[in-house]
């Protein structure tokens, strides 16, 4: 007889009876099959973790610890959980085959089996766990050039800021006029130049938050805030881009609503929402900031548009990593990067930095009738 080929698949066979370990490695052999034999369930547990077998034909009824048991264990350790395990037993009632199945085996063949039958059964649980193997080593490969990615991002993005921090305070420099006078065009130029830089930091800032926020990385800084207040501010500070682009920002909050929070990460949920509104919104859009109390307990704040909406398709997509609407173009991309919107990270920043807080962002909007973004916050961040 022809030994086996050196990678042929490995196969145990575990049974208190060394004649009938003999007899099936016998025909193992014979098909091809490399094989071990066992003649306990703590010998097979113990070879299993060492010689990681590709299949485990396992006797139920053993002294000392039985098949049952010894499946049980062999699906519960990490390392052998994928090792199929076909019973192969003297016993034949269908509650015996019922409990083979609930300890986690494979298959069930009762003794004396069909030898075409145990081929035909031993082959396709073999197919199945090449195929189970060979997508489980394509998922880590993926999840290693993610990881890779991911470092060389924060890497490049990281050695960025300090060159853009530099022009835009050269920037601010020839704008307070200490280089010189300006003319009105000049001024109005280096003024759209220094905006569209800032957003370009904030796009920065928020692909280094995004990799902290993923790995649970960033500390929170809550403090109380005043929700009426924090909109005002917030308006303010894009109250000069909205009323360049015609459009309109309103606050709603009623006076005393309070929520403890890291006052930096809301304003930049906010900023990003706004932004998102201000970009897709088109010219003239009105945008309403607004905070009322959540049901339950916490605040609810709401960034609402009456721009052209959101397809419902994209309701859950918008806020993947790097995800974009299904009506983005590459120029959409490119133009509305700088804001984070078209780049997919502005969303995507603003669900980890709700979450962080232990509350939940969620949009509401259909074609044609605006966009209306909502996050809860509860009154205290978890861990506070």
């Amino acid at each position: 007889m022809t030994a086996p080929a050196d990678d042929a698949p490995l196969l145990l066979v575990v049974d208190d009876e060394p004649s009938n370990v003999d007899v099936l490695r016998d025909l193992l052999e014979a098909l091809g099959y490399r094989t071990l034999g066992a003649g306990s369930g703590d010998a097979a547990l113990a070879l299993a973790r060492d010689r990681r077998p590709d299949l485990v034909l396992l006797d139920v009824m053993m002294p000392g610890m039985d098949g049952l048991e010894a499946c049980r264990r062999l699906k519960a350790d990490a390392a052998t959980a994928s090792i199929p395990v076909v019973f192969v037993t003297a016993l034949s009632d269908a509650r015996d085959r019922a409990r083979a199945l609930d300890a986690g085996g494979d298959d069930f063949l009762t003794k004396p089996f069909s030898r075409p039958v145990l081929v035909a059964r031993i082959r396709s649980l073999l197919r199945l766990k090449a195929a189970q193997d060979q997508l489980a080593d394509s998922y880590r490969r993926l999840r290693e050039l993610e990881a890779l990615k991911d470092d060389l991002t924060r890497m490049v993005v990281h050695d960025l800021k300090a060159p853009l921090t530099g022009i835009l305070g050269s920037l601010e420099i020839v704008l307070d006029g200490d280089a010189g006078p300006l003319s009105a065009d000049q001024r109005r130029l280096l003024g759209d130049a220094q905006e569209r830089g800032g957003d370009l930091l904030r796009m920065v800032d928020n692909l280094l938050d995004l990799s902290r926020l993923e790995e649970s990385a960033v500390q929170l800084s809550p403090r109380d805030l005043d929700a009426a207040r924090l909109l005002r501010e917030v308006a303010g500070a894009w109250s000069v881009r909205a009323e360049r682009e015609g459009a309109r920002v309103a606050v709603e909050a009623p006076a005393g609503l309070s929520v403890r929070a890291d006052e930096g990460m809301v304003r930049r949920v906010l900023g990003n929402l706004i932004g998102n509104a201000l970009r897709h919104g088109g010219a003239g859009v009105s945008v309403r900031l607004s905070a009322v109390p959540a049901e339950g307990d916490g605040v609810k704040f709401t960034v609402a548009d009456n721009g052209p909406g959101i397809a419902e398709a994209d309701h859950e997509f918008i806020f993947r990593k790097y995800g974009r609407r299904s009506t983005d173009s590459v120029g959409d991309l490119v133009e509305g990067a700088a804001e984070g919107v078209g780049s997919g990270l502005g969303l995507t920043f603003c669900k980890l930095a709700v979450e962080a807080h232990g509350g939940r962002i969620w949009v509401q909007s259909r074609p044609g009738e605006g966009a209306a973004f909502h996050f809860v916050l509860p009154p205290r961040p978890q861990g506070d």
